[in-house]
């Protein structure tokens, strides 16, 4: 797998065979892998957080400080899906006080190009509306 995480063209042949799939040999539900990932990642302060960690490695206090609006509640329940989802790495320093800092997986850094192409059309959108 290359560093953005996709492999080639044979990554997307895979989504274009299932859009190529005729109307009833597809069901489509919540188990649904890509509806799955989509939920995911939209949740309100998920992306934001995948942002601000892209830029490098921080600790929860550069988080709060850098994600307007979000709560320290907030911010630890989105953290620890994020955890849960192999998302982000969470590492403890053995220092008194206690040092915690985030960082993105290489699943999370897989996401820039996704994040990317996502930004590139919202960039587009906007200039044509």
């Amino acid at each position: 797998m290359s560093e953005n995480g996709i492999n080639s063209k044979n990554d997307f042949s895979l989504f274009e065979k299932i859009m190529n799939l005729s109307d009833d040999s597809m069901i489509m539900d919540e188990t649904c892998i890509l509806h799955q990932s989509v939920m995911l990642l939209s949740d309100k302060w998920t992306l934001l957080i995948l942002l601000s960690l892209m830029q490098g490695d921080k600790r929860t206090s550069e988080l709060l400080r850098q994600i307007e609006g979000i709560s320290p509640k907030m911010l630890t329940q989105t953290l620890k899906k994020l955890l849960e989802a192999n998302l982000i790495n969470r590492k403890v320093f053995p220092v008194v006080p206690p040092k915690v800092e985030y960082s993105l997986t290489d699943t999370g850094r897989g996401l820039k190009v996704v994040l990317s192409t996502l930004y590139d059309w919202s960039v587009k959108r906007i200039g044509t509306t």
